[in-house]
């Protein structure tokens, strides 16, 4: 049965121009009390100094690793051989011609600066957002395998499995995410990591910590919205399943979940998206997410207003593809 939503009684030409002016005019109104706003408190913009955070060129210094006097300087296409000739040896550097700070015949010793390139490298912003999406899809693929499971358990017969789930559901559901993460790096971090260097095995980084903090997080909810699902499905379903000598295995894996899935992706949706932006957190952990980076950005540029407008929209755009992609999933399903 077809769902009214408004959205289906005729509406004129005008009537959308009408509004789609006003949502234009209450935009540019929107941006330019913020822009008057801080003209106020005598803020300078400074949006020409962003995009270095986003991609800068290094200049990488070319030091000689012996003492003795510059030999040659042999011209290949832009770039230059320098050779070196010590009294242990010779040694070589091929660097672009017009970075040569020295000349033919001059004495180097260890370490002095025979010249330099240059090497573009991704900014501290890029650098934070791909660590934001690393550790948010690490903890999506444990959250939705870990959500799965204690969904059924939470539903199972079995009265452990039961209690257990519902036991983990309240527990993770009745405390703060950020007291969660505390947890998982101060408490858990320590002792595991203590008894691994006791047998001389390499410590667990930061990362995994927060991963999995996010994952359980994400798990408790995902677990909620699996067995709601599944009970959204009338109960006849499995009843026809069962009656055609199917097992409850069987039946749940391919009559229940696929239709219980097509009802599960909006509710799944917003918690991942939640996820994406409570890994914003992290920071506390010493991990450089994206909302870390921007903060260390505005410590040494004191650029606030630049640095947090561009985190929002890096954040938005992370956000907002991920929602496209499960409405595509959506459209799929049906």
């Amino acid at each position: 049965m077809a769902t009214y939503t408004g959205l289906d009684r005729p509406k004129s030409k005008f009537y959308y121009q009408f509004w789609s002016f006003a949502f234009v005019i209450g935009l540019c109104g929107a941006m330019a009390l913020l822009y008057f706003s801080t003209k106020k408190v005598e803020y300078t913009w400074r949006w020409n100094r962003v995009p270095q955070y986003f991609i800068y060129d290094d200049k990488v210094n070319i030091r000689a690793e012996m003492e003795g006097t510059i030999t040659s300087i042999t011209k290949s296409g832009e770039n230059v051989l320098v050779t070196v000739q010590g009294d242990d040896g010779e040694e070589s550097h091929t660097l672009p011609g017009t970075s040569l700070l020295l000349a033919q015949g001059d004495y180097v010793y260890a370490g002095d600066n025979i010249g330099f390139y240059t090497q573009t490298k991704p900014g501290i912003l890029i650098e934070g957002l791909l660590l934001t999406l690393e550790v948010s899809a690490l903890a999506i693929v444990f959250g939705i395998l870990l959500g799965l499971f204690t969904g059924l358990a939470r539903i199972s017969d079995n009265p452990a499995l039961r209690w257990g789930a519902i036991a983990y559901i309240e527990l993770i559901r009745g405390s703060p995410l950020l007291v969660q993460i505390f947890l998982w790096y101060f408490v858990v971090g320590t002792v595991i990591n203590s008894m691994l260097s006791q047998y001389g095995i390499g410590q667990i980084p930061p990362l995994w910590f927060g991963v999995m903090a996010l994952a359980i997080f994400t798990g408790a909810y995902t677990a909620e919205i699996v067995r709601a699902g599944i009970q959204s499905v009338h109960r006849g379903q499995m009843e026809a399943a069962r009656s055609l000598g199917m097992t409850y295995n069987k039946a749940m894996r391919k009559v229940i979940l696929p239709q219980a899935f097509r009802r599960i992706l909006p509710p799944l949706a917003g918690q991942f998206i939640s996820l994406v932006k409570d890994s914003s957190l992290l920071g506390v952990i010493s991990i450089r997410e994206l909302t870390k980076a921007s903060r260390e950005v505005v410590s040494s540029s004191l650029q606030p207003f630049e640095i947090w407008i561009v985190c929002a929209i890096l954040y938005l755009v992370l956000t907002f593809t991920l929602s496209m992609f499960v409405q595509y999933l959506e459209r799929k399903a049906i």
